[in-house]
């Protein structure tokens, strides 16, 4: 058993503090920038330059931070927010829904890529890594947070959360783990050049079918017909990527 004793807050400076989590956040779109200068120098992305970089970022941020924090007032705790409308803005507190973020990006790069006029999934095939990278160190800053634990356990790396009954699924950990999964798995199938969007789309595979199994570990959630939300939202992404899968033929040699 793991006692959780970790302090959120890295530093305070009166009445400002840095956050661990909010370190975190910023690092992914930092990783993304890079990750994007890169191969827009080596001109891998059309009609996207350098200069391109720094403002499809700057709109990633806005569109991921709106979008998740959005869905998880919606969908995960609206009693909550409605109930302390100040959270609503306090985005280094946690409570960032995946999924909300998710829609975001890809509702900025579709956007950004017709204003631009580059192949969205130009784009898409390639930030997929840095968000692999960036969720799996999202979860790891949940963990420090001391959220989104899971359900009391007996196995022996069980953790105690502070002010939580029991030991309890370290699900955060899982998911780090799944994450990092996906960005090999993603990163071998680059190896072999796949077809512009198979990236993308795998990727939006990979995550709904492994975390629909996390969620049964975990204690949060709407429940409809013993699944909860994050599932639900988890059966969506699924049904769409496969259509996709489907539709463009990826296993079908061209």
């Amino acid at each position: 058993m793991f006692i959780h004793n970790i302090n959120p807050v890295l530093l305070s400076l009166g009445p400002f503090q840095i956050r661990y989590y909010g370190l975190i956040f910023a690092l992914g779109f930092i990783l993304a920038a890079f990750i994007l200068y890169y191969f827009a120098k080596k001109d891998e992305i059309e009609n996207f330059t350098q200069n391109d970089v720094t403002n499809f970022i700057v709109y990633l941020i806005i569109g991921v931070l709106i979008f998740s924090r959005l869905f998880e007032i919606l969908f995960y705790e609206p009693a909550y927010y409605f109930a302390n409308p100040a959270e609503i803005i306090a985005f280094w507190h946690g409570g960032l829904s995946f999924h909300g973020g998710l829609v975001g990006a890809i509702i900025v790069g579709l956007l950004y890529a017709k204003y631009k006029r580059v192949r969205f999934y130009d784009l898409a095939d390639i930030i997929v890594f840095p968000a692999a990278i960036g969720l799996c160190f999202g979860r790891f800053a949940n963990f420090i947070n001391g959220e989104l634990w899971g359900k009391i356990s007996t196995l022996p790396w069980c953790v105690k959360f502070q002010n939580v009954d029991g030991c309890r699924h370290p699900t955060q950990i899982y998911e780090t783990f799944k994450n990092l999964f996906i960005f090999f798995i993603l990163l071998g199938l680059r190896s072999f050049k796949p077809r512009k969007g198979f990236l993308f789309w795998h990727f939006i595979l990979l995550y709904g079918v492994i975390r629909f199994f996390i969620e049964f570990l975990k204690p949060i959630g709407w429940y409809f017909l013993n699944l909860n939300t994050g599932q639900w939202l988890c059966l969506v992404m699924i049904a769409i990527a496969v259509t996709f899968i489907i539709k463009e033929k990826y296993y079908i040699k061209r």
